[in-house]
């Protein structure tokens, strides 16, 4: 038996793991909660700057891709400067850039502020879901994995609750601000906390795949520019779009055979070989993709479509949490009664059905109808995101938590930061679609149409002046109608695509294996 595994079998902290997880669970819940905290206030940002609502999702992106960058390097800056002084470092970066998007002044510093806020936040969730995992055995890990799960699902949901209700009695730079304190306390928990296991501490001779890094820049800096671009730049009949994804492939290509070759790669990929990692690691992209780009779109289409304000399109969806929360209760609740793999299925049921029926909503609900789904939504994301995690990695052993929470954050962050690039140009394509369908009907052989265009031209004939401009305005009132319904079909059927994505997944949890991680004695 080697060194190190007689190290990792012996070390434990020498303060209760409780204590250890406090600053951990709150620069994840910082970190996780900064993913949506901007979705309601995307309106309130472009007005500032005079950008369109399709540049404002840069904001968004930018964080997510930088994060992914970031997160491929945590093994080397935890040996380079030890895990406890990066993670302090990174929730540092972290603060200082959430105080710059405060204070931005045009689109361009707060893109490049969200980036470095990414950066820094990049490397926290890997470390805080690897610090979890080794701080606590047996059962206890299981109810610390729960508070986990918890956090990393909780925080998405209340993100716009607080960004709307700041937007609207603040201003929306206080939805930064407010991270600059929590920073801090974070520190200094982590400082007084936080310890290094012996496979965790500064290392001599670290080694940085630069040529695997630059590769990793070369893939997911492109291929980003051309989610957020693409559908603006009419997507392959666009020469540069066509050139950035021939060069997004070829880093992409060459990043995954320099990690396999290299003798020190950023990333170990033989974690893949693992059934459980390989399948849950797929199945958390999915998911995190549906739950990002659902969280973009939804505050979007309440407040363009039924009017909502920035707060109480973030109320709307607050039953997210009430949802998360129930769930939790019942996970707790029932304890060992039922596996993993049930709770995973009931979620990606539950996942698919607040799916479906946020896909039947229309321009005449209550808020009773969106906070419903909500809630089943809510319910989903805890029976799913807890028990694949923790399947995912279970098998694995204590050294290869921090690679694999890594790499499996990096694939996470690159799925919802496509999902959230993705969501804008479905809703337009969808839309076009379902416009190309409706426009048949606004036709003098289709008596309905002709019965309203009649109605509207009346009332119109005193404003107008005469029966042709009546006529006209009553006309273009129809079309804009018929602009408005195509973009709210558009919304129903991306969800529906949503739920259908997450129906699909439940096949998978069948390929989960249940045992326990032997721990070698």
């Amino acid at each position: 038996m080697s060194e190190n595994t007689i190290q990792e079998t012996e070390w434990k902290p020498s303060t209760s793991p409780w204590f250890i997880i406090m600053p951990v669970m709150l620069a994840t819940f910082m970190y996780a909660l900064d993913e949506t905290v901007a979705n309601v206030a995307l309106p309130h940002i472009a007005g500032t700057y005079s950008v369109s609502s399709q540049e404002s999702i840069w904001v968004l992106t930018s964080y997510l891709m930088a994060s992914s960058i970031v997160i491929p390097m945590i093994d080397f800056f935890c040996k380079f400067f030890g895990r406890k002084n990066f993670f302090m470092l990174g929730v540092f970066i972290f603060t200082v850039a959430s105080f710059l998007c405060g204070i931005s002044n045009s689109i361009g510093m707060i893109v490049i502020a969200r980036a470095l806020q990414g950066i820094g936040g990049g490397c926290l969730m890997p470390m805080a879901q690897a610090i979890t995992m080794e701080s606590f055995t047996g059962e206890a890990r299981n109810k610390a994995m729960s508070v986990f799960g918890l956090v990393v699902v909780v925080a998405p949901i209340l993100g716009p609750v607080l960004g709307g209700w700041i937007t609207e009695n603040w201003s929306w730079p206080y939805i930064f601000f407010i991270n600059v304190p929590v920073g801090f306390i974070c520190i200094a928990l982590a400082k007084k906390y936080l310890e290094d296991p012996p496979y965790a501490r500064r290392q001599k001779n670290t080694h940085l795949d630069k040529f695997g890094f630059l590769c990793l820049c070369v893939w997911l800096i492109p291929l980003q520019i051309v989610f957020d671009k693409g559908n603006d730049a009419d997507w392959f009949n666009a020469p540069w779009i066509c050139w950035l994804t021939a060069i997004a492939l070829t880093g992409g290509i060459l990043f995954f055979i320099s990690q396999i070759k290299g003798k020190k790669p950023m990333v170990k990929l033989d974690v893949f070989k693992d059934i459980n990692y390989l399948c849950g690691t797929v199945m958390l992209i999915l998911i995190n993709a549906v739950l990002l780009a659902s969280l973009a779109i939804l505050p979007q289409m309440l407040q363009y479509m039924l009017g909502y304000d920035a707060f109480t399109s973030g109320v709307a969806i607050m039953p997210r949490g009430v949802g998360a929360f129930t769930a939790l209760l019942i996970f707790g609740g029932l304890g060992g009664r039922f596996s993993y793999k049930t709770y995973g299925i009931v979620g990606l049921f539950c996942l698919g059905l607040g799916g479906w029926m946020l896909g039947m909503l229309n321009l005449e609900i209550s808020m009773m109808n969106i906070v419903i789904p909500n809630i089943i939504f809510g319910i989903g994301l805890v029976f799913t995101m807890m028990p694949i995690t923790t399947l995912s990695c279970i098998t694995l052993r204590n050294d290869q938590m921090t690679n694999a929470s890594g790499l499996q954050n990096l694939l996470k962050t690159i799925g919802g930061a496509i999902g959230t690039s993705l969501v804008a140009t479905m809703i337009s394509r969808f839309s076009q679609v379902h416009q190309n369908g409706l426009v048949k009907s606004l036709s003098e052989s289709n008596t309905v149409f002709m019965e309203r265009l009649n109605s509207y031209a009346a009332s119109f004939i005193h404003t107008a002046g005469d029966s042709f401009n009546a006529t006209y305005m009553a006309g273009k009132m129809l079309y804009n109608q018929l602009i408005q319904q195509s973009t709210l079909c558009a919304y129903m059927t991306t969800f529906k695509v949503f739920a259908i994505a997450c129906l699909i997944l439940i096949p998978f949890m069948f390929l989960l294996k249940s045992e326990k991680r032997v721990t070698l004695k």
